[in-house]
């Protein structure tokens, strides 16, 4: 029997694998962080024989509260991801299962591997609306890239989407992959009539490092990227620094940074109630954003989210918040759910990466309800 996580966005550290039936497992924390959560590991063993694997000792884990409800992810093929039996007692999440080939992988998530996202922007970049800019280097020297999509031009809106700031988030670059194809879909309308007054600078994974590193939330060094936002350095988060660079040359009226939430089983955004300059103007913005998006997709809802910021109180260190301070503009997190979306449960896959596409492809609409007034 063979565990290993020596690949890609791996993370596991073997206690104990003697015995199919009593495999003790431990999640490896970020480099220089106390942050740990997500997990990637093959398993190589003997075919339909029950395994128990029991990751342990989870009472200090970034969001113990993600792990009730929980079903990990399983694949022979690296490609479809299915849902496992998966249960959590005493801090100690065991996944109950039968091999049916010699290897199967286990994750937190669908993982993106760097490969995939190289061929991804490589890809993008073949197509006349978009080009591919280099705007600086991570600490692990990995290309920080972005997407221009659309002609740049004077009077067109800049709309802004980063994703995966938090490594582990994988479901950010998946949903980024699909609002991207179909903005470059020469034979979509939404996407022909965004892209005539507007321009989309994409960042589909700001944490390249963290990402391959397997980490949860943190960058080479453990520096939490979504808190970096008031004051980034070349040292810490250089990630963020080029970021806010290459906004400030660009310019930015709509902003959308992409996460995924261990708790909460619901797609939700959280907007910048609490900003200084907030006022009507943006509220009115967020809340057609939210009734476009309602329509657009049954996956969406704005029921069960964060809870609102009081006036003043809005934490400009993070993404949303500083950037709509910023630059005065309509600014939303998006979050999606590690679990399933309860509102559309899905007993063999979750909330999966298809799933995650296609939201990227219906959050076009909803951004093409807001274009003509975001200023």
């Amino acid at each position: 029997m063979i565990i290993t996580s020596q690949f890609d966005s791996g993370n596991i550290r073997v206690i104990q694998a003697t015995d199919p039936q009593n495999i003790k497992l431990a999640i490896n924390p970020d480099n220089g962080s106390e942050f740990y959560q997500w997990f990637h590991f093959k398993l190589q063993s003997t075919k339909f024989v029950e395994h128990k694997l029991v990751i342990t000792d989870l009472e200090k884990s970034a969001y113990p509260d993600g792990w009730p409800g929980y079903q990990a992810v399983a694949s022979y093929d690296r490609e479809e991801w299915f849902r496992v039996e998966t249960s959590f007692h005493d801090n100690n999440l065991t996944i109950d299962f039968v091999p049916e080939y010699d290897s199967v992988y286990f994750a937190y998530f669908t993982p993106y591997s760097y490969e995939r996202h190289q061929d991804f922007i490589s890809a993008a970049q073949m197509s006349f609306d978009c080009e591919l800019r280099h705007i600086g280097f991570t600490l692990d020297k990995r290309d920080m890239s972005l997407l221009v999509i659309g002609e740049e031009a004077e009077g067109k809106n800049k709309i802004w989407v980063t994703a995966r700031q938090h490594p582990g988030e994988s479901m950010a670059e998946w949903l980024v992959e699909g609002l991207v194809r179909r903005l470059l879909d020469e034979d979509d309308g939404v996407a022909k009539k965004l892209l005539e007054d507007n321009v989309f600078y994409v960042i589909p994974n700001m944490n390249p490092d963290g990402s391959a590193r397997g980490h949860l939330r943190t960058n080479a060094v453990g520096t939490n990227l979504n808190r970096e936002w008031k004051n980034p350095s070349e040292d810490k988060s250089p990630e963020v620094l080029y970021t806010l660079q290459a906004m400030d040359k660009y310019g930015v009226d709509m902003f959308l940074d992409i996460h995924g939430d261990e708790a909460l089983p619901y797609n939700f955004v959280a907007g910048c109630e609490g900003n200084p300059n907030y006022n009507a103007r943006l509220e009115a913005l967020e809340t057609r954003f939210k009734e476009a998006l309602l329509l657009a997709t049954p996956e969406f809802q704005d029921v069960f989210g964060y809870a609102k910021d009081a006036p003043g109180t809005g934490n400009t260190a993070i993404a949303a918040n500083a950037v709509g301070h910023r630059f005065d503009c309509l600014s939303y997190t998006v979050e999606m759910p590690f679990k399933d979306n309860d509102n559309l449960p899905d007993p063999a896959y979750g909330w999966s990466a298809p799933r995650c596409q296609q939201f990227g492809e219906d959050l076009l609409i909803a951004i093409r309800a807001v274009s003509a007034s975001l200023r």
